[in-house]
């Protein structure tokens, strides 16, 4: 074994010692995103319009350092609270259920004061027929039977006065809880001014604009001290207190986006991926080592590395950069199925190349290294393209999406390393310790010669068909072939044990008003129910489930709400990540190839496969949402992969020939490269199909369309791209 092949083997080694350390144990190595943990993920809009503008400039700023200290006192908790965009804030809370509690901590400006109370009559009646007194303001107590009361405008003490609240609880023998306040030096003077000069009279505690009580002031209190009653209970009492401490937020704020993730759905995701990722990649193992035998099982052994890579390559960016927003979510569970298929394409073209070489009579060790050589560019290539795809996913998504980019691409740079060095290296120790003299394969497809280009015109007229039926089908659903993400609106997701009927449930949502809400079932999940509602519906469909189901029937398993600007920001940057996509993968084309006729029809048959994804999807009944717009992108990177292969190998054909035509080279290009061809795809299924059926509910939309674009994606391959080089270069003539 000479040296160069053992630092091979020593690099190997050493990168899978490495790879091992860094994913083991993989609950402390990966952190898990918001949708496999459970947790919340809110958007605020800050309302800054309503500031002056010196108060304009900080108000982003005060207002993350109000929640901080709101929601993560102690600093040591994994909340992520930032600033995102333009007076947005971005806060995710890992593991919170009570999703009440956050929501009530989080939208509460909690602004404090304390205003005397008309003691005039006379200008109450004035103010109970609708002639307010100047410097008055006419409220009511809620929480006393709607009890008006005429409250000073001006403030008396302000809650930034505050130095302390805390829950306490009266003597009296009901132990009714209150909140007990501690003024600051400043605060306590004034107070006591106040109480001093007004004995008798009564003092409103007024919260973000409600009178919470109204009491009468016996004597002056110069303690510094205050209490707040009202009838809380001790929860409401401790979160008022919690937010009070934290200060008053400069403005208020307002949800733009909110995905809460109950940790029973966060389990079922984690369980459904991980079934997923074993299935699919068993069924990987044994098709390549039925169908390629020994060349199958090197590559099956190479697969297997490949994922050890991926889970090391994740743990060791969370190493080394501990506050690494790089978080394995469920998409991106996804994408590291997703390259297992793609992983194992690149496999397939080295064995077919070895194949062929072998045909030619090269020697073995010759085979396998003229095999890798020449699949050495395609490889490359299909994988750049679908990198690009990845990179506008990362560079315009968010959250899960990012989560599906990253993995995707770690994927695919573990699945170059794994294919081109890891098994030639396996293909060379066995070789030199004369294990392997021979690599005998199946075939699949042997001596076809059928004329595809010939078919173009059918098939323009099927594509056209296609194209005009998904126009049709989208335009017929209008909005509702929207999901939240882009329209819209809320979604809540159920999961009732027994599984009930929709039409059970929507006789329950009529009671309430919301009979025209959309109800939505899966056959393979007929326990999962979701609910989608123009406007946030939450509590009035936990109160009316409450009434009609027992302790236990039903379990939230997430809600989803989108405000109308978070959905137009969203419509248009899926729409500008699809077209920076295509356009990125037709200059790279048009560069590999010098030549933008080939570049164009990909691109064109990439078009194609998007848009008939998309029509069938909304024909069958889903919605277009992020993960949609994930998998049409996956589509058009990895659809492009089999088109560059022909036009690897149409190229090739032409640099044989002195004279040639071109409609003879293509449909030999096509004919020698069908096998692969119909092979990656197979392969690639595999592990979609599994997903689809093992995935879990979440990826089920997003499964359905990688099944379907990447069947369109062979078809277009085959029958649209090329043919469309061919129609471009008569049209040149």
């Amino acid at each position: 074994m000479n040296k160069s092949l053992q630092g091979r083997i020593l690099v190997i080694l050493g990168v899978i010692i490495a790879a091992v350390y860094f994913a083991f144990p993989i609950q402390k190595r990966i952190n898990l995103g918001l949708d496999l943990q459970g947790g919340m993920h809110v958007i605020l809009k800050v309302e800054t319009e309503k500031l002056e503008a010196n108060a304009k400039k900080d108000a982003v700023q005060r207002s993350i350092e109000v929640l901080r200290n709101r929601l993560d006192p102690s600093g040591g908790g994994e909340i992520v609270i930032q600033e995102q965009g333009k007076d947005q804030i971005l806060v995710q809370l890992p593991g919170v259920t009570d999703r009440e509690e956050a929501m009530a901590m989080i939208a509460r400006v909690a602004k404090l004061e304390f205003r005397l109370v008309s003691n005039d009559p006379q200008k109450m009646r004035l103010a109970l027929e609708g002639n307010v007194p100047n410097g008055y303001e006419l409220k009511t107590i809620k929480k006393e039977g709607n009890e008006p009361v005429l409250v000073e405008s001006k403030v008396a003490v302000s809650g930034e006065m505050i130095a302390d609240a805390k829950v306490d609880f009266d003597s009296t023998g009901f132990g009714q809880p209150f909140i007990s306040l501690r003024f600051k030096s400043k605060g306590a003077k004034q107070f006591g001014d106040v109480t001093s000069n007004n004995v008798g009279r009564q003092l409103a505690i007024v919260l973000d604009g409600e009178v919470i009580s109204a009491p009468n002031i016996k004597d002056a209190i110069l303690s510094g001290n205050a209490q707040i009653t009202g009838q809380f209970t001790v929860e409401e009492a401790s979160l008022l207190a919690r937010a009070l401490r934290s200060g008053a937020l400069p403005t208020d704020m307002h949800v733009e986006e909110e995905r809460t993730i109950g940790p029973l759905l966060g389990k079922d995701s984690i369980e459904a991926g991980i079934k997923a990722t074993v299935i699919g990649g068993i069924l990987l193992f044994i098709f390549m080592a039925v169908y390629y035998l020994t060349a199958g099982i090197v590559s099956s052994i190479s697969l297997a590395i490949n994922l050890l890579l991926i889970v090391g390559s994740m743990g060791f960016l969370n190493a080394m950069s501990p506050g690494s927003p790089l978080t394995l979510t469920l998409p991106g569970i996804a994408g590291i199925i997703l390259t297992l298929g793609m992983a194992v394409d690149a496999n397939v073209l080295i064995n077919e190349r070895i194949r062929e070489e072998l045909d030619n009579n090269a020697p073995l060790q010759g085979a396998i290294n003229s095999g890798f050589s020449k699949a050495l560019k395609a490889i490359v290539d299909s994988n750049v393209t679908t990198l690009i795809a990845a990179f506008m996913l990362f560079q315009f998504g968010s959250g899960p999406i990012k989560g599906f980019a990253i993995t995707l691409s770690l994927g695919l740079l573990c699945s170059l390393f794994s294919a081109l060095y890891v098994t030639k290296t396996l293909f060379q120790v066995l070789v030199t310790l004369k294990t392997l003299k021979s690599l005998p394969m199946m075939r699949l497809l042997t001596n076809v010669n059928f004329d595809f280009v010939s078919k173009r015109y059918i098939c323009f007229v099927i594509s056209g068909i296609l194209v005009v039926g998904s126009a049709v089908a989208i335009i017929q659903k209008k909005d509702d072939a929207y999901g939240i993400d882009f329209a819209g609106g809320q979604i809540q997701e159920y999961k009732f044990m027994p599984p009930i009927a929709s039409d059970e449930l929507r006789n329950v949502l009529k009671g309430i008003g919301l009979g025209d809400a959309i109800i939505q079932q899966f056959e393979q999940y007929p326990g999962n129910v979701i609910i989608r509602t123009a406007d946030d519906t939450y509590d009035q469909v936990q109160q009316a489930l409450n009434e009609k189901y027992s302790e236990g029937a039903y379990e939230v398993l997430r809600i989803e709400k989108v405000g109308p600007i978070v959905g137009k920001a969203l419509r248009k940057a899926a729409l500008l990540a699809i077209i920076c996509a295509l356009g990125g993968i037709l200059l790279f084309v048009g560069f590999r190839f010098k030549h933008f006729d080939f570049a164009t029809a990909g691109v064109i048959a990439l078009l194609h496969d998007v848009f008939v994804t998309l029509g069938l999807v909304v024909f069958l009944g889903r919605q277009i949402d992020l993960l949609v717009v994930t998998a049409l992108l996956t589509i058009a990177g990895y659809s492009i992969n089999d088109t560059i292969i022909i036009y690897d190998r149409v190229r090739e054909n032409i640099q044989k020939k002195n004279r040639y035509n071109l409609k003879d080279v293509i449909n030999l290009s096509v004919n020698q490269t069908l096998g692969r061809t119909i092979l990656t795809t197979l392969t690639t299924l595999l592990v979609v199909v599994t997903l689809y059926l093992k995935g879990g509910e979440v990826l089920n939309t997003f499964a359905l369309c990688l099944l379907i674009g990447f069947v369109l994606g062979t078809y277009s391959t085959i029958f649209i791209a090329s043919p469309l080089v061919l129609a471009w270069d008569k049209r040149k003539s």
